[in-house]
């Protein structure tokens, strides 16, 4: 008969390869974090991208699976753990593609077609739901002024007049700092 070994304190930083800015994953209460987090979006995307129920529980699984066993190797000045998972799963989630597409006689013509009109027929509240996520998260990296300038003029789609006015700077300041902002934005990395 196998013995079952203690799983290690919540609060002990997991495997000795982990580090100190690891992505807390090795530990109870960081999986717990994130399962109560981030699983319903990685759910969400999964099933999205594939249809298939059982497919997208095999991506998420994986990606956690890959995300604890990658756990020490998080690099917190990326992103955070949630931008991190979501990468790894892009990963896996184009795997999962490439794998279909290899053995096409899995899917019926009939079953592409109802996946594809469903895909395109209209937005789902949730893809707002996750682009207001990443697009917060992008924002945050910007200055204050910048970050003003931006919401009010690009996401707002106020007129540069009308956003000058209310912030008692000049029209040319308002374009210069939404046009340094969107540069700015440009260079982070995806994952970010």
């Amino acid at each position: 008969m196998r013995r079952l070994h203690p799983l290690p304190d919540a609060s002990s930083p997991g495997p000795s390869t982990c580090a100190e800015e690891c992505a807390r994953l090795c530990t109870h209460d960081g999986l717990a974090a994130v399962l109560r987090a981030d699983k319903a979006l990685l759910h969400w995307r999964a099933m999205r991208r594939l249809g298939d129920t059982g497919l997208a529980e095999h991506a998420v699984q994986e990606t956690l699976l890959r995300g604890w066993k990658a756990c020490a190797s998080y690099d917190p000045s990326r992103g955070s753990v949630r931008t991190w998972l979501l990468t790894i799963e892009r990963n896996i989630l184009t795997d999962i593609a490439r794998m279909r597409s290899a053995r096409p006689g899995d899917a019926h013509w009939d079953e592409i077609g109802d996946v594809a009109e469903g895909h395109c027929a209209r937005p789902d509240f949730t893809d707002g739901l996750a682009d207001g996520l990443l697009v917060d998260e992008l924002l945050a990296h910007l200055p204050g002024p910048q970050r003003d300038a931006v919401v009010q003029v690009i996401l707002r789609d106020r007129a540069y007049q009308d956003v000058a006015a209310d912030l008692g700077v000049p029209v040319g300041t308002v374009k210069t700092r939404v046009h340094y902002a969107l540069r700015s934005l440009r260079r982070l990395p995806l994952s970010a």
